[in-house]
């Protein structure tokens, strides 16, 4: 970031004290960390620079992709009566029907199931199936590519490829073959989402694309927008590697993924106390964005999460980032420099929480 020669900087010595759980990272002992605030002036130098126009967000770049008209999100009205049958035929069974009108619990021969109450497919989940089939109906005759699994069910995979929906072929190392789109082609976006990059590949294709993205990912990718605007590095509780969290790293500027609560302790060991720097980023080495300093980009941070990771864990972990924060910075300025949105989808945990529940219940003595 560029400040005018009016620009005041204040460099101020902090002390690391206390400890977190985990000493994962931490020297023999503790040196003194040095924080860095930046302050404008609000002072209009009348020998200032023309101004230079402002750089669009990749969120403010998606935006715009969205309003190309081959751009879809509301899936086709004309198909949609034929997909709604299509769908209740490959999705309805009479066992569930039966489990669902006996309390969710059935015997035979001496082995009894249960059913989650919430058994089922979200809405997310639900949306973006339909919007798939709806494009493979709407686009007759059109090769229809997808840019990853629709969703982890291998059931809904294959009946996209008997509908001849072509799956981008994977390269390894996070990269795809991409060179099989062609002109007039459609592609799908799945319900875990896309790049950015790929976004602005397909933008620069003339494609249709039929974006089939769950929004509640999408409200996760508007969380790390608001870190970004705020001077923040985005801590994600996600898996790396994980189709969701790929989209939504690339939506940040400077982020570092924690998988676990283990991991989110070393990240917060490191807040408060410093500590082997190389060795951290050893650890985090494909966890974290590009030139990622933890000395310097740990200082202000905001939580966001792959939507399928556990809440109370999620939860947790936001505990922790505060925790953090008091000790390094006190009650008073910890909330100048932790940040945390809603980002939790439920429906993720209902129906395995509610089906352990139920088992549990069951089997415990009276």
């Amino acid at each position: 970031m560029k400040f005018s020669t009016n620009s005041i900087v204040a460099i101020a010595a902090i002390v690391a004290s206390g400890a977190t759980t985990t000493q994962a990272f931490a020297p023999s002992h503790y040196p003194h960390r040095t924080s860095v605030s930046l302050y404008q002036s609000t002072e209009v130098s009348q020998e200032s620079t023309p101004t230079t126009e402002k750089k669009p967000t990749k969120k403010e770049k998606r935006l715009q992709y969205m309003k190309d008209p081959n751009f879809h999100r509301k899936g086709f009205k004309e198909v949609r009566p034929n997909v709604e049958k299509t769908m209740e035929t490959q999705f309805k069974s009479p066992l569930v029907d039966e489990l669902k009108t006996s309390n969710y619990v059935i015997e035979r021969d001496g082995v009894r199931v249960h059913l989650a109450k919430d058994f089922g497919f979200c809405w997310g989940v639900e949306r973006s199936i339909a919007l798939a089939y709806e494009a493979v109906e709407h686009f007759p005759g059109r090769t229809v590519h997808i840019t990853n699994e629709l969703i982890h069910n291998p059931e809904v995979n294959d009946n996209l490829q008997k509908m001849n929906v072509q799956f981008i072929e994977k390269l390894g190392e996070g990269k795809k073959d991409f060179s099989k789109v062609e002109d007039g082609d459609v592609v799908i976006l799945p319900a875990f989402g896309a790049s950015f990059e790929e976004m602005s590949l397909m933008n620069e294709k003339n494609v249709e694309v039929v974006d089939t993205t769950c929004p509640w990912v999408s409200k996760v990718w508007n969380t790390v927008d608001q870190h970004q605007r705020k001077g923040l590095t985005s801590v994600i509780h996600g898996k790396y590697g994980h189709e969701e969290t790929i989209a939504t790293t690339s939506f940040c500027e400077d982020y570092i993924c924690v998988k676990d609560y283990k991991e989110a302790e070393m990240v917060a060991d490191y807040i408060v106390n410093g500590g082997d720097k190389e060795a951290f980023l050893k650890y985090f080495e494909k966890a974290v964005s590009k030139g990622f300093d933890p000395d310097t980009m740990l200082d202000k941070v905001g939580l966001a999460n792959q939507t399928t990771m556990y809440k109370k864990e999620t939860r947790a972990i936001g505990q922790l980032m505060q925790k953090a924060m008091m000790k390094k910075f006190g009650p008073v300025d910890a909330k100048d420099h932790y940040l945390e949105f809603d980002t939790i989808c439920d429906a993720t945990q209902v129906s395995k929480i509610d089906l352990l529940s139920s088992i549990f219940y069951e089997s415990s003595p009276a």
